[in-house]
């Protein structure tokens, strides 16, 4: 790799020399005064061709300049690869640290683990710990693969603590191991720098309205599967999160640092983070964050950078990269570099900031972040130590002692989120016996989370149905939404991972003592069969992504499934819910033979039945019993479509349950006429469809679903079908509920007395007006449980309300309303919404299902699939996906 790099460096050194972002007197990067470089530890230039900061580094450089620092010096790094990305390129980190530490590192982690569980420690094992471990510092840089500068930053940190000769660097190691992982999102970023060098020309632009400064859909911000990493930390759906999380567990280190960048036209962001902050994160370290940054601020001072704290970035929602280790007792901060996004930008006073500049001030904050971790190691090894030990106590303070979930649905549910608790290091058992706790009686399989656990603040934090939020921060919130500013909350108020599973968890103030086995981090177990050598056949009992996932692969084998519309009772006394699948032997030669390793890989229940008579409910010969058609499901792809929405969308179908989507641009959607397809799928859009598709493809989409196609809108994308001359759909969207009357176009109206000041406001208001925009809360909502979209689906299931956007119900000749918001005494779950909101959203419209011809529109009016997390709504979607197929009529 390295004889070829200065190959594809041509276009840089030779090719457009006028490229180069520093002139001759800008100091060589990294830049720290007063610092010398021992000149046997490759710099950039030498090892891939271009001086740092002068071209932004591909992945495969990226490893490569590691993997030849760690051959100039193997005593003070080791590169350790621990995964790969969605495209298969590796995810690795490098530990640096002298030489004694570094050959000490597995007892160091050792020990570092045993640190954090007080319960294994005397008061004199502990103090030895304490005096002897270094501290750490984990480094992680671009999470988003589109932010550039702390890439190469972290190649220049490594440099520094290799190769400067000053005592600078020698002080730190003398003192803290330091964890660099410099790029986490490697697919990400690849897109984004081929992307980048395809559209240079002669010299870099720094217009903001430039090629360059305009990535093409979408963007190189996500990974893979276009997801936000930085909102996966409490799901872990996406392998990146899953493999760093656990290895974060192998040391716990005490300080986190994940470097972003933001807008251009800002400075420099670092902690203290804004408000409002998680009340489980201690007031002990919120003053730790004080430490960094005093002396982040101190080196920028000295250096003329300028910087801010505590505004836009909060520390409230617990999914963050810069969130997650502060709930195991770390010391966890964002740093924000305003960002050239290429080589140079022009920010609007003029000045130009370029990918260089970014590069040495987070070298910069990073140095300065190492410093105080060797500076504090004794107090950081403290605090961390008293977290974790005060945390084993806290639950008896609290009156929580532990959380039990009774299993009475949902299985596979249920196993999947223990396997996530466990992952996050939450330890889960299940009650091996029945017991009773707190009043009431439990079955043996019920799982058990007590408090009493070092991890106790992460605990509550992902388990309570709601996290307050100060309640100063609200008021000040309802001021500026008053006077028509934006609000301040940066996330999603609500995210109880009890409630986005939609599984039923009961509190009580002790600990659960009853026999009990610890729970693996494994999400799936293995399903099972019953009478395998079963004379007619099987039933897979519809309700969890399990049987789903089997319906998947056996369709795909193609094997046939039927499903009932109904619930119905078997001769063997077991009633089976609605949408369970039937697979006789009769219909499918080699069943038998290959059951079994579809129950296995699915985790699916399946149970063998000797004949098919049905004693309550539909025969399997009658009508209300469907043949799942093997779907060939298009999406709607690229502009004008929600990134986020697409990739969730594909994700559930594609990774939750192995079924695989074809995605389609606008273009060749209408070109092809969908021929072929049986389901589209219409994510959310950025822009609206109106100008991707138009009139011309609303006649498509209406010829498609009219000949049997099930068409399925999600979120705003419904927008778009209430639009033309005949809309797809009848629905309606609402203005903002308000008294104000139409206004008069005239220069002079009627007078009238303002008695209060509540005639005042009243007169402020916007006539017809959108609602104000939620940033997210978690809705109760009601099923209809007497229709097949909603087969196995609970009578009441949990969504994410995000938005501001409200539909109308169907009345009763235009469709049927399947899922529905709660009453407003009833739709607040957890969070935080506005009151005019949650009055105005309530009774309206989650699921709609409206017939056209043939086939059938389905809107969800909110995503089923946000962040791919909100797992108790993705029934619903598959029901749409495959019972919508198989309950429409298209000439087959």
């Amino acid at each position: 790799m390295r004889r070829i790099l200065p190959a594809l460096c041509l276009f840089t050194g030779q090719l457009f020399t006028g490229l180069a972002l520093a002139s001759d007197t800008t100091p060589a990067l990294p830049y720290f005064p007063g610092s010398q470089y021992n000149t046997a530890v490759p710099t950039v230039e030498q090892a891939l061709g271009y001086a740092l900061g002068s071209r932004i580094t591909e992945p495969a450089a990226v490893l490569d300049y590691f993997r030849q620092l760690q051959q100039a010096a193997p005593d003070r790094l080791k590169l350790v690869q621990y995964g790969k990305s969605a495209q298969g390129r590796p995810l690795f980190y490098v530990v640096i640290g002298k030489p004694a530490h570094l050959s000490a590192l597995d007892q160091i982690e050792t020990d570092m683990r045993r640190l954090a569980d007080p319960r294994t420690l005397t008061n004199q094992s502990a103090e030895q710990l304490l005096q002897n471990l270094p501290s750490s510092v984990w480094v992680s840089s671009t999470l988003h693969g589109n932010e550039i500068s702390p890439v190469d930053a972290a190649m220049a940190l490594a440099y520094f603590l290799l190769a400067e000769q000053s005592g600078k660097a020698a002080h730190i190691l003398d003192n803290t191991l330091v964890y660099i992982e410099p790029l986490q999102n490697p697919d990400g970023h690849h897109r984004f720098v081929s992307r980048y060098y395809a559209t240079a020309g002669l010299v870099h632009s720094a217009d903001r309205f430039s090629a360059e400064h305009n990535e093409p859909w979408p963007n190189g911000r996500t990974n893979h599967y276009l997801f936000d990493m930085n909102r996966d930390w409490l799901a872990l759906t996406q392998p990146e999160i899953q493999q760093r999380v656990k290895r974060l567990q192998q040391m716990f280190p005490l300080v986190y640092v994940d470097s972003h960048e933001m807008g251009g036209d800002q400075s420099y962001y670092f902690s203290p983070e804004a408000e409002p902050y998680n009340p489980f994160i201690l007031a002990s370290q919120r003053d730790t964050l004080q430490w960094f940054g005093q002396n982040n601020a101190k080196k920028f001072d000295e250096l003329g950078y300028d910087y801010f704290t505590r505004e836009i970035f909060d520390a409230f929602f617990p999914g963050y990269g810069a969130s997650w280790p502060l709930y195991h007792g770390s010391i966890a901060m964002t740093y924000e570099m305003g960002s050239a996004r290429g080589h140079a930008y022009r920010k609007q006073d003029g000045s130009v900031v370029t990918f260089a500049d970014g590069v040495q001030r987070n070298f910069i904050a990073y140095t300065a972040t190492l410093e105080t971790a060797a500076t504090k190691r004794k107090e950081l090894l403290q605090r961390f130590y008293q977290y974790r030990q005060q945390a084993l106590k806290q639950g008896n303070k609290d009156g929580i002692g532990s959380y039990i979930f009774p299993v009475s649905r949902d299985k596979a549910g249920h196993q999947k989120l223990m396997g996530v608790l466990t992952q996050h290091g939450i330890r889960v058992e299940q009650a091996q016996e029945d017991f009773r706790a707190c009043g009431q009686s439990y079955q043996a399989g019920a799982y058990l989370v007590n408090t009493a656990q070092p991890t106790y603040q992460l605990i509550r934090a992902v388990l309570d149905d709601s996290v307050p939020m100060d309640a100063k921060f609200i008021k000040q919130q309802e001021e500026r939404r008053a006077n028509n500013l934006p609000d301040q909350i940066y996330d999603v108020t609500a995210w109880s991972l009890p409630q986005m599973y939609n599984l039923t968890v009961n509190r009580c103030s002790s600990a659960v003592e009853v026999s009990a086995a610890a729970v693996g981090p494994e999400t799936l177990i293995p399903g099972q069969v019953s009478q395998t050598d079963a004379a007619y056949g099987y039933l897979v009992p519809w309700g969890d992504m399990a049987a789903a996932r089997l319906m998947s692969a056996a369709l795909q084998q193609g094997f046939k499934v039927k499903s009932a519309d109904v619930a119905f009772t078997h001769q063997n006394g077991k009633q089976y819910p609605a949408g369970t699948l039937i697979l006789s032997k009769a219909d499918n030669p080699g069943l038998a033979e290959k059951i079994g390793e579809l129950a296995g890989r699915s985790g699916a229940q399946v149970e063998g039945i000797s004949n098919s008579w049905v004693l309550d409910g539909p025969n399997f010969g009658s009508g209300q019993v469907k043949l799942i058609p093997k779907v060939n499901i298009a999406m709607a792809w690229d502009e004008p479509t929600d990134p986020l929405s697409a990739g969730s969308a594909r994700f559930v179908l594609e990774r939750f349950i192995g079924y695989p989507v074809t995605a389609m641009r606008p273009a060749q959607m209408l070109q092809s006429a969908l021929q072929g397809y049986d389901v589209l799928i219409l994510p959310s859009s950025r822009t609206g469809y109106q100008n991707a598709l138009g009139e011309r493809g609303q006649q498509l989409l209406r010829q498609f679903v009219q000949r049997g196609g099930v068409l399925i809108a999600l979120g705003n994308a419904n927008e778009w079908l209430l639009q033309g001359k005949e809309p797809l759909l009848a629905s309606k969207q609402e203005f903002k509920t308000s008294e104000r009357k139409k206004p008069q176009d005239k220069t002079q109206v009627p007078g009238t007395l303002l008695k209060a000041e509540s005639d005042y406001q009243k007169l402020l208001e916007p006539w017809q007006a959108d609602p104000d925009w939620v940033p997210g809360f978690m809705a109760n909502a009601r099923v209809d449980q007497n229709h097949w979209l909603t087969a196995a689906v609970p009578p009441q299931v949990k969504t994410i309300y995000v938005g501001n956007q409200i539909y109308t119900p169907l009345s009763i000749d235009q469709g049927r309303n399947v899922v529905t918001f709660d009453s407003a005494d009833k739709v607040l779950a957890g969070g935080f919404v506005w009151d005019e909101n949650r009055l105005q959203i309530a009774q309206k419209a989650v699921v709609m299902v409206q017939e056209l011809g043939r086939g059938q529109i389905i809107a969800f009016t909110q995503e089923p699939n946000f962040r791919a997390y909100v797992d108790g709504m993705h029934l619903l979607y598959i029901n749409a996906v495959f019972r919508g197929a198989a309950n429409a009529s298209p000439l087959r």
